[in-house]
């Protein structure tokens, strides 16, 4: 409970959230128990918009590439012409859940394995604090967003003119982080999450008997080269001062009740990870080389398909150190990791960034040091609600700080 955090949360803005922390629990539970992907996300939004009448905002807008809702709170004042946006992810992945809790999901190959469900209800809570204190001049943007499970519904919103409807000078999101321990957040300047491309390598040969493998060409043999050599591609191509992962995740050749069938087609499929432009455009340009290559010495022939998916998620310096600055007044400078190594995962909120200065922070849901909880798209995850309040306590303290009011007003 909040409770558990007030050694190291203070302030009035936990504090007055944390006194409703029962009713974003229960929230949090139910949309886990009725998780839907990306723009399918229909309850869910519905739940929000519920929620965020009942709070009492501005304007709510839904409909936003398609299931997409975004929430308007004005200050007390709006004279600064100052304003901001925060966003929270509201989708779930296709997977089956093994928890056995109350609220597990109750769609079967469907699952809040994320903390998704979560995110929402911090931005929700945000919602309902500032609808009720107000303590801010000028206009803050609340982002529900559909598909960032691979939907890119963050570029969807965009398309659908976003931040021309919704003019933010800055936005800024947050993901739970199993690895750090609760009441830790983490943030820096420059790459948060590296770019995401899907690759997928075609190698066709000649097929024929397993018994005279001379009279084919084994597209499965020359995947196995192909294999190999990719992975000299960032060891031998890449600086040591930067990063990059290229991984082959899946393989498909032939039949597997057919022992002795050489086919005629195998197929790879994986995905290239990097942080700089630089690097992104030399791997994809010396990886169709190499499959290329590989797969002409022996007789046969393959094409690479390389689809760019999420950019790298950077946050802007300036935004990056005041967000810091506003987590330390939540929960002491020692709490705050300023040089949080960047993951290699990936996150569709860097298409914002490269629209909008920004940042996006890791905050911690580790039960403890020794017990961090299943880490993110574990079929045993589940969020923490004991760090609800402090979510929702760091979002709405982001649009206070942003937007102070005149000391000298009302």
């Amino acid at each position: 409970m909040a409770s558990a955090l007030s050694h190291l949360a203070s302030g009035a803005v936990f504090g007055h959230i944390a006194r409703f922390h029962p009713e974003l629990t229960a929230f949090r539970r139910d949309l886990h128990a009725h998780p839907e992907i990306g723009f399918e996300e229909v309850r869910t939004a519905a739940r929000v918009v519920e929620a965020l009448k009942l709070t009492r905002v501005d304007e709510v807008h839904a409909g936003i590439a398609r299931t997409g809702v975004v929430a308007v709170i004005r200050g007390r004042s709006t004279a600064s012409g100052r304003s901001i946006a925060l966003r929270a992810d509201m989708d779930a992945l296709q997977m089956r859940e093994e928890n056995e809790f109350a609220w597990r999901s109750g769609k079967v190959g469907l699952m809040h394995s994320c903390g998704h469900d979560g995110h929402t209800t911090m931005l929700v809570g945000a919602a309902r604090y500032l609808a009720e204190t107000r303590r801010f001049d000028g206009t803050a943007y609340l982002i529900f967003q559909p598909g960032e499970e691979g939907f890119a519904g963050a570029k969807a919103m965009i398309d659908e003119g976003l931040f021309d409807r919704f003019p933010a000078q800055a936005v800024y999101a947050m993901h739970n982080w199993p690895h750090l321990p609760v009441g830790q957040v983490g943030v820096c300047p420059g790459p948060m999450m590296a770019a995401a491309d899907r690759i997928e390598i075609t190698v066709t040969g000649k097929g024929g008997h397993g018994a005279h493998p001379h009279l084919a060409v084994d597209p499965v043999l020359v995947s196995a080269h192909i294999i190999t050599a990719v992975q000299s591609l960032v060891a031998r191509n890449v600086s040591a001062f930067d990063n990059a992962v290229v991984s082959i995740c899946a393989v498909q050749g032939g039949d597997i009740g057919s022992m002795s069938v050489i086919p005629r087609q195998a197929r790879l499929v994986g995905t290239v990870r990097t942080f700089r432009p630089q690097v992104q455009e030399m791997i994809e340009e010396r990886l169709a080389r190499l499959v290329e290559s590989v797969a002409l010495g022996f007789g046969a022939n393959a094409s690479l398909d390389y689809q760019r998916v999420y950019p790298a998620t950077v946050n802007s310096e300036a935004e990056a150190e005041f967000a810091a600055r506003v987590a330390a007044s939540l929960l002491g400078p020692e709490q705050v990791k300023r040089d949080l190594q960047p993951s290699m995962g990936a996150e569709d909120f860097s298409f914002m960034l490269q629209v909008k200065p920004g940042a996006y922070l890791r905050i911690g849901q580790g039960r403890d040091a020794s017990d961090p909880g299943c880490f993110l798209h574990s079929g045993r995850y589940d969020f923490n609600d004991d760090i609800l309040p402090l979510g929702s306590a760091l979002f709405a303290s982001l649009v206070e700080q942003a937007m102070p009011v005149n000391p000298g007003g009302t």
